[in-house]
Protein backbone atom coordinates (compact mmCIF):
# COMPACT_ATOMS: atom_id res chain seq x y z
CA UNK A 1 0.00 0.00 0.00
CA UNK A 2 1.47 3.41 -0.91
CA UNK A 3 1.83 6.05 1.79
CA UNK A 4 0.67 9.65 1.32
CA UNK A 5 1.81 12.45 3.60
CA UNK A 6 -0.91 15.08 4.10
CA UNK A 7 -0.17 18.60 2.83
CA UNK A 8 1.59 20.79 5.37
CA UNK A 9 -0.81 22.71 7.64
CA UNK A 10 0.61 25.99 6.31
CA UNK A 11 2.20 26.99 3.00
CA UNK A 12 5.26 28.21 4.81
CA UNK A 13 7.01 29.48 1.68
CA UNK A 14 4.10 31.88 1.18
CA UNK A 15 4.62 33.16 4.72
CA UNK A 16 8.42 33.31 4.48
CA UNK A 17 9.39 33.44 0.76
CA UNK A 18 13.12 33.10 1.56
CA UNK A 19 12.49 29.45 2.43
CA UNK A 20 11.79 28.60 -1.21
CA UNK A 21 15.49 28.83 -2.04
CA UNK A 22 16.31 26.46 0.85
CA UNK A 23 13.85 23.66 0.09
CA UNK A 24 15.14 20.12 -0.40
CA UNK A 25 13.48 16.94 -1.54
CA UNK A 26 13.54 14.05 0.92
CA UNK A 27 12.32 10.53 0.23
CA UNK A 28 10.36 9.15 3.16
CA UNK A 29 10.85 5.38 3.12
CA UNK A 30 7.79 4.48 5.25
CA UNK A 31 8.96 1.04 6.46
CA UNK A 32 6.04 -1.16 7.49
CA UNK A 33 6.10 -4.77 8.63
CA UNK A 34 6.14 -7.19 5.72
CA UNK A 35 7.94 -10.06 3.99
CA UNK A 36 10.34 -8.44 1.51
CA UNK A 37 12.60 -10.50 -0.73
CA UNK A 38 16.19 -9.88 -1.79
CA UNK A 39 14.85 -8.20 -4.93
CA UNK A 40 12.98 -5.59 -2.88
CA UNK A 41 14.05 -2.42 -1.15
CA UNK A 42 13.60 -3.15 2.54
CA UNK A 43 14.57 -2.69 6.14
CA UNK A 44 15.63 -5.91 7.86
CA UNK A 45 14.89 -8.02 4.80
CA UNK A 46 17.21 -10.42 2.98
CA UNK A 47 20.10 -8.78 1.15
CA UNK A 48 20.86 -9.24 -2.53
CA UNK A 49 24.17 -10.94 -1.79
CA UNK A 50 26.25 -13.20 -4.07
CA UNK A 51 26.82 -16.71 -2.72
CA UNK A 52 30.54 -16.51 -3.52
CA UNK A 53 31.14 -13.17 -1.76
CA UNK A 54 32.18 -13.09 1.93
CA UNK A 55 29.55 -11.62 4.24
CA UNK A 56 30.76 -8.45 5.99
CA UNK A 57 32.01 -9.00 9.54
CA UNK A 58 33.28 -6.93 12.45
CA UNK A 59 36.78 -7.70 13.71
CA UNK A 60 37.28 -4.47 15.64
CA UNK A 61 38.21 -5.27 19.23
CA UNK A 62 35.35 -5.19 21.75
CA UNK A 63 33.53 -7.59 24.05
CA UNK A 64 31.09 -9.61 21.98
CA UNK A 65 30.11 -12.60 24.14
CA UNK A 66 27.48 -10.91 26.33
CA UNK A 67 24.15 -9.44 25.35
CA UNK A 68 20.84 -10.70 23.98
CA UNK A 69 20.49 -13.75 21.78
CA UNK A 70 19.57 -12.70 18.25
CA UNK A 71 16.98 -15.48 18.03
CA UNK A 72 15.45 -14.40 21.36
CA UNK A 73 14.98 -10.84 20.08
CA UNK A 74 12.95 -12.05 17.11
CA UNK A 75 10.96 -14.53 19.20
CA UNK A 76 10.13 -11.89 21.82
CA UNK A 77 8.79 -9.51 19.16
CA UNK A 78 6.73 -12.27 17.62
CA UNK A 79 5.09 -13.06 20.96
CA UNK A 80 4.41 -9.42 21.78
CA UNK A 81 2.98 -8.61 18.35
CA UNK A 82 0.65 -11.59 18.49
CA UNK A 83 -0.42 -10.73 22.04
CA UNK A 84 -1.18 -7.06 21.44
CA UNK A 85 -2.96 -7.87 18.19
CA UNK A 86 -5.16 -10.36 20.06
CA UNK A 87 -5.74 -8.15 23.11
CA UNK A 88 -4.99 -4.43 22.53
CA UNK A 89 -5.82 -3.62 26.17
CA UNK A 90 -3.92 -6.22 28.18
CA UNK A 91 -1.39 -7.71 25.78
CA UNK A 92 0.46 -10.89 26.81
CA UNK A 93 -1.35 -13.55 28.82
CA UNK A 94 0.23 -15.49 31.70
CA UNK A 95 1.79 -18.13 29.44
CA UNK A 96 3.30 -15.52 27.14
CA UNK A 97 4.56 -13.48 30.09
CA UNK A 98 6.34 -16.58 31.38
CA UNK A 99 7.95 -17.16 27.99
CA UNK A 100 9.05 -13.52 27.77
CA UNK A 101 10.68 -13.68 31.19
CA UNK A 102 13.20 -16.20 29.85
CA UNK A 103 14.61 -13.80 27.26
CA UNK A 104 17.33 -12.18 29.31
CA UNK A 105 20.63 -10.50 28.71
CA UNK A 106 23.58 -12.70 29.61
CA UNK A 107 26.91 -14.17 28.60
CA UNK A 108 25.41 -16.26 25.84
CA UNK A 109 28.54 -16.57 23.67
CA UNK A 110 31.49 -16.95 26.05
CA UNK A 111 33.51 -18.68 23.33
CA UNK A 112 33.87 -15.45 21.34
CA UNK A 113 37.15 -13.60 21.77
CA UNK A 114 37.30 -9.80 21.49
CA UNK A 115 38.47 -9.88 17.86
CA UNK A 116 36.64 -12.96 16.55
CA UNK A 117 34.76 -12.03 13.37
CA UNK A 118 31.03 -11.61 13.96
CA UNK A 119 28.51 -11.07 11.16
CA UNK A 120 27.29 -7.54 10.61
CA UNK A 121 23.53 -7.07 10.61
CA UNK A 122 21.95 -6.24 7.27
CA UNK A 123 19.99 -3.10 8.15
CA UNK A 124 18.55 -1.89 4.86
CA UNK A 125 18.96 -2.10 1.12
CA UNK A 126 17.71 0.53 -1.32
CA UNK A 127 17.33 0.20 -5.08
CA UNK A 128 17.67 3.40 -7.07
CA UNK A 129 14.57 2.40 -9.05
CA UNK A 130 12.62 2.91 -5.80
CA UNK A 131 14.58 5.82 -4.34
CA UNK A 132 15.56 8.28 -7.05
CA UNK A 133 17.35 10.51 -4.53
CA UNK A 134 20.17 8.00 -4.07
CA UNK A 135 23.42 9.50 -5.35
CA UNK A 136 24.95 8.03 -8.49
CA UNK A 137 28.34 6.86 -7.26
CA UNK A 138 29.12 4.86 -10.38
CA UNK A 139 29.38 1.79 -8.14
CA UNK A 140 25.90 0.43 -8.73
CA UNK A 141 22.17 0.91 -8.40
CA UNK A 142 21.79 -0.77 -5.01
CA UNK A 143 22.88 0.61 -1.63
CA UNK A 144 23.23 -1.84 1.26
CA UNK A 145 23.77 -0.73 4.84
CA UNK A 146 25.23 -2.95 7.57
CA UNK A 147 26.18 -2.36 11.17
CA UNK A 148 27.86 -4.19 14.01
CA UNK A 149 25.43 -5.60 16.60
CA UNK A 150 27.36 -3.77 19.34
CA UNK A 151 27.76 -0.04 20.01
CA UNK A 152 31.30 -0.31 21.36
CA UNK A 153 33.43 1.48 18.81
CA UNK A 154 35.31 4.73 18.42
CA UNK A 155 37.15 6.76 21.02
CA UNK A 156 34.13 6.89 23.31
CA UNK A 157 33.54 3.11 23.02
CA UNK A 158 29.86 3.94 22.59
CA UNK A 159 29.74 4.47 18.82
CA UNK A 160 28.32 2.39 16.00
CA UNK A 161 30.32 0.71 13.28
CA UNK A 162 28.48 1.09 9.96
CA UNK A 163 29.46 -0.13 6.50
CA UNK A 164 27.97 0.88 3.15
CA UNK A 165 28.10 -1.37 0.12
CA UNK A 166 27.14 -0.39 -3.41
CA UNK A 167 26.54 -3.02 -6.07
CA UNK A 168 25.09 -3.53 -9.52
CA UNK A 169 21.93 -5.55 -8.92
CA UNK A 170 22.17 -7.31 -12.29
CA UNK A 171 25.63 -8.72 -11.61
CA UNK A 172 25.07 -10.81 -8.50
CA UNK A 173 24.88 -14.32 -9.98
CA UNK A 174 23.75 -17.05 -7.58
CA UNK A 175 22.40 -15.51 -4.39
CA UNK A 176 23.28 -16.38 -0.81
CA UNK A 177 20.11 -17.85 0.67
CA UNK A 178 21.13 -18.52 4.31
CA UNK A 179 22.45 -15.16 5.41
CA UNK A 180 24.64 -15.01 8.54
CA UNK A 181 23.44 -13.34 11.72
CA UNK A 182 25.31 -12.73 14.98
CA UNK A 183 24.70 -15.03 17.93
CA UNK A 184 24.44 -12.13 20.35
CA UNK A 185 23.57 -8.43 20.04
CA UNK A 186 24.30 -5.60 22.43
CA UNK A 187 20.72 -4.29 22.42
CA UNK A 188 17.51 -5.68 20.90
CA UNK A 189 16.98 -2.25 19.28
CA UNK A 190 19.86 -2.94 16.89
CA UNK A 191 17.94 -5.78 15.22
CA UNK A 192 15.58 -4.53 12.49
CA UNK A 193 12.28 -6.32 11.97
CA UNK A 194 11.55 -7.19 8.31
CA UNK A 195 9.79 -4.26 6.66
CA UNK A 196 8.70 -3.44 3.15
CA UNK A 197 9.22 0.15 2.01
CA UNK A 198 6.75 2.61 0.49
CA UNK A 199 8.95 5.51 -0.73
CA UNK A 200 7.39 8.94 -1.06
CA UNK A 201 9.03 12.25 -1.95
CA UNK A 202 8.28 15.28 0.23
CA UNK A 203 9.66 18.80 0.58
CA UNK A 204 11.71 19.77 3.63
CA UNK A 205 13.19 22.98 4.98
CA UNK A 206 16.17 23.48 7.29
CA UNK A 207 15.98 22.97 11.03
CA UNK A 208 15.05 26.28 12.66
CA UNK A 209 18.50 26.91 14.17
CA UNK A 210 20.17 26.40 10.78
CA UNK A 211 18.22 29.24 9.18
CA UNK A 212 19.69 32.71 8.63
CA UNK A 213 18.96 35.04 11.51
CA UNK A 214 16.57 37.26 9.56
CA UNK A 215 14.52 34.21 8.50
CA UNK A 216 14.37 32.94 12.08
CA UNK A 217 13.10 36.34 13.21
CA UNK A 218 10.35 36.30 10.58
CA UNK A 219 9.23 32.82 11.63
CA UNK A 220 9.25 33.83 15.30
CA UNK A 221 7.11 36.84 14.52
CA UNK A 222 4.68 34.78 12.44
CA UNK A 223 4.34 32.05 15.08
CA UNK A 224 3.79 34.66 17.77
CA UNK A 225 1.08 36.33 15.72
CA UNK A 226 -0.64 33.01 15.02
CA UNK A 227 -0.59 32.06 18.71
CA UNK A 228 -2.23 35.36 19.62
CA UNK A 229 -4.96 34.81 17.05
CA UNK A 230 -5.83 31.25 18.12
CA UNK A 231 -5.31 29.41 21.38
CA UNK A 232 -5.33 26.13 19.44
CA UNK A 233 -2.49 27.15 17.13
CA UNK A 234 0.09 24.36 17.03
CA UNK A 235 1.43 24.57 13.48
CA UNK A 236 4.95 25.24 14.60
CA UNK A 237 7.77 25.42 12.13
CA UNK A 238 10.03 22.72 13.64
CA UNK A 239 7.29 20.13 14.19
CA UNK A 240 5.19 20.57 11.08
CA UNK A 241 7.02 22.58 8.46
CA UNK A 242 10.73 21.74 8.46
CA UNK A 243 11.88 18.10 8.64
CA UNK A 244 9.85 14.91 8.32
CA UNK A 245 10.20 12.22 10.99
CA UNK A 246 11.06 8.59 10.27
CA UNK A 247 13.41 6.81 7.89
CA UNK A 248 14.32 8.90 4.87
CA UNK A 249 16.89 9.55 2.16
CA UNK A 250 18.15 13.10 1.63
CA UNK A 251 16.44 16.14 3.08
CA UNK A 252 17.70 17.92 6.19
CA UNK A 253 18.93 16.83 9.61
CA UNK A 254 16.61 17.39 12.58
CA UNK A 255 18.97 18.67 15.27
CA UNK A 256 16.54 17.88 18.07
CA UNK A 257 19.01 16.79 20.77
CA UNK A 258 22.04 18.93 19.98
CA UNK A 259 22.42 22.26 18.25
CA UNK A 260 23.32 22.26 14.58
CA UNK A 261 26.89 21.32 13.78
CA UNK A 262 28.69 21.55 10.47
CA UNK A 263 29.73 17.98 9.71
CA UNK A 264 32.68 18.40 7.38
CA UNK A 265 34.29 15.99 4.93
CA UNK A 266 37.61 14.78 6.31
CA UNK A 267 39.15 14.95 2.83
CA UNK A 268 37.90 18.16 1.19
CA UNK A 269 36.15 19.97 4.09
CA UNK A 270 32.86 20.19 2.19
CA UNK A 271 29.77 20.27 4.39
CA UNK A 272 28.35 16.75 4.50
CA UNK A 273 24.72 16.16 3.58
CA UNK A 274 22.39 13.45 4.88
CA UNK A 275 22.29 10.32 2.77
CA UNK A 276 20.12 8.19 5.05
CA UNK A 277 18.28 8.93 8.29
CA UNK A 278 17.47 5.92 10.47
CA UNK A 279 14.83 6.86 13.03
CA UNK A 280 13.30 5.03 15.96
CA UNK A 281 9.89 6.62 15.45
CA UNK A 282 7.83 7.14 12.33
CA UNK A 283 6.00 9.81 14.30
CA UNK A 284 5.60 11.03 17.87
CA UNK A 285 3.17 13.29 19.72
CA UNK A 286 4.73 16.42 18.19
CA UNK A 287 4.82 15.21 14.58
CA UNK A 288 1.44 13.60 13.99
CA UNK A 289 0.76 16.00 11.11
CA UNK A 290 3.29 13.92 9.11
CA UNK A 291 1.39 10.65 9.64
CA UNK A 292 0.29 9.34 6.22
CA UNK A 293 -3.41 9.19 5.49
CA UNK A 294 -3.16 5.40 5.29
CA UNK A 295 -1.85 5.15 8.88
CA UNK A 296 -3.98 7.71 10.67
CA UNK A 297 -6.29 5.10 12.16
CA UNK A 298 -3.21 3.58 13.84
CA UNK A 299 -1.77 6.74 15.42
CA UNK A 300 -2.45 5.47 18.94
CA UNK A 301 -1.99 1.74 18.31
CA UNK A 302 0.87 0.40 20.41
CA UNK A 303 3.99 -0.09 18.33
CA UNK A 304 2.54 1.30 15.10
CA UNK A 305 5.08 4.13 15.05
CA UNK A 306 8.07 1.80 15.60
CA UNK A 307 7.62 -0.81 12.85
CA UNK A 308 11.34 -1.56 12.45
CA UNK A 309 12.03 -2.05 16.16
CA UNK A 310 15.27 -0.13 15.65
CA UNK A 311 16.66 2.61 17.89
CA UNK A 312 20.31 3.35 17.10
CA UNK A 313 22.38 5.48 19.45
CA UNK A 314 20.06 8.06 20.99
CA UNK A 315 17.18 7.16 18.70
CA UNK A 316 18.17 8.67 15.36
CA UNK A 317 21.25 7.98 13.23
CA UNK A 318 22.14 10.01 10.14
CA UNK A 319 24.66 8.79 7.60
CA UNK A 320 26.15 11.98 6.12
CA UNK A 321 28.17 11.93 2.90
CA UNK A 322 30.32 14.30 0.89
CA UNK A 323 28.31 16.10 -1.85
CA UNK A 324 31.45 16.61 -3.95
CA UNK A 325 32.71 13.03 -4.00
CA UNK A 326 30.61 10.11 -2.72
CA UNK A 327 33.78 8.05 -2.37
CA UNK A 328 35.07 10.28 0.43
CA UNK A 329 34.55 8.88 3.97
CA UNK A 330 31.06 9.23 5.39
CA UNK A 331 30.26 10.32 8.93
CA UNK A 332 27.66 9.24 11.47
CA UNK A 333 25.57 11.86 13.25
CA UNK A 334 23.43 10.83 16.23
CA UNK A 335 20.41 12.77 17.42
Amino acid sequence: MPRTTPPRPVEVEAVVPELAALRRTATRLHPRRGTPTARDSSVGGPMLWPADEPWPVCTLPHKRGSGHRYADVLREREILERAWRRDPRSGPNAEETEALSRFKRGRHAPHLADTDPIPLIGVTQLYRRDVRALPDTGAGDLLQVFWCPFERHGESRHEMHVELRWRHSRDTGTLLTEQPVPEVVGRPELVPSPCALHPEEVIEHPWFEELPENVRERIDAWEGQEENESEDQNEQYMCDLSTAPGWKVGGYIAWSLAGPARPACSVCDAELTPLLTIDQHEWDSATTSWVPYEDRQDIRVMGANVPTGVSPGRGRLIIAVCPRDPHHPFRLVTQ
